[in-house]
């Protein structure tokens, strides 16, 4: 999802109901220097895709993550059993976004890639379109409606197949 949508404070939340991993990927990259530069129009690193992934390979290949970015397409498929977008209203995301910080083109475009779907869009088509779910995250109880069927998705998933 888009930032400010709520990813982080959903996926902390539920690694901590389930007993998961949780991994934010750009504070991993913070702390590893993950980055092949720096972008002086939006005033941020720009993520070494390649190293993130090499860093994150054997996490996830022993499984029980959640993964928390604003992008996709990089990551690959075989990660994932699902993936879930969060969607907010623009309203509350100019208001969470301003109080960032975030300012101009880098609040414009953060708000116009919410309204385009760009980041649905990008999920869709990055992995098969069954695993991809969008879901709202304007309030509090949004959010305790996703975890609740988050948690559900995975105790049946886990019911499956172990």
């Amino acid at each position: 999802g888009t930032p400010g949508v709520g990813k982080t404070t959903l996926g902390k939340e539920l690694a901590s109901r389930v007993g998961m991993t949780y991994i934010n990927v750009g504070d991993m990259a913070k702390e590893g220097e993950l980055y092949e530069g720096f972008d002086e129009e939006y005033d941020c690193p720009i993520l070494d895709e390649d190293r993130v992934i090499d860093e994150l390979e054997d996490k996830m290949s022993e499984g029980g993550v959640i993964v928390d970015y604003h992008g996709c397409d990089f990551f690959p498929e075989r990660w994932f059993h699902i993936v879930f977008v969060l969607r907010t209203e623009n309203s509350f995301l100019y208001d969470r976004l301003e109080s960032r910080g975030y300012k101009g083109k880098k609040l414009q475009d953060n708000i116009q890639c919410e309204i385009f779907q760009t980041l649905y869009e990008e999920a869709m088509l990055s992995y098969r379109k069954e695993i991809v779910h969008q879901l709202p995250s304007n309030t509090p109880e949004d959010l305790e409606r996703n975890l609740d069927q988050i948690t559900q998705w995975i105790e049946q998933w886990m019911k499956d197949n172990n």
